[in-house]
């Protein structure tokens, strides 16, 4: 039986840090089916300096990485958010709950000169195969 964070959840990057100005960033899709397959995800979106704009954060799946659709409001626990300037160097953490093997973290971003700095990673648990491979 693992005994530590280290052995049962993994870490993935989904949007890297970077400065956003408006538009639609698409993070990096995140296999569940890794480590034998994860029974959970919760999604952790940390700020560096956000000046201006809007940043609304969500949540795609899919079955094979290619073709993505947003994940129910339902399926959502807590609240996936929108950033602006009052949310900078802070963090946000929400789940997500899908029964498709990938997901991905969505930034929109609108009305920003300058933008923000932020980045987001899904934490998988309750993997199948403990200890997981952090390969």
């Amino acid at each position: 039986m693992s005994d530590s964070t280290y052995d049962d959840v993994l870490i993935r990057r989904s949007l890297s840090p970077v400065a956003r100005t408006d538009g639609t960033d698409n993070g990096a899709g995140v296999d569940l089916g890794a480590n034998g397959g994860t029974m959970t995800a919760s999604v952790c979106v940390v700020t560096g300096t956000i000046t201006d704009g809007s940043h609304v954060i969500s949540v795609e799946e899919s079955a094979d990485d290619s073709s993505y659709a947003a994940v129910a409001a339902s399926n959502i626990q807590g609240t996936a958010p929108t950033l602006d300037s009052d949310d900078s160097d802070t963090q946000y953490e929400f789940g997500v709950r899908t029964n498709l093997r990938y997901v991905r973290v969505v930034a929109v971003t609108s009305s920003a000169t300058t933008g923000g700095v932020f980045a987001a990673v899904v934490a998988l648990g309750k993997c199948r195969q403990k200890p997981v491979s952090h390969a």
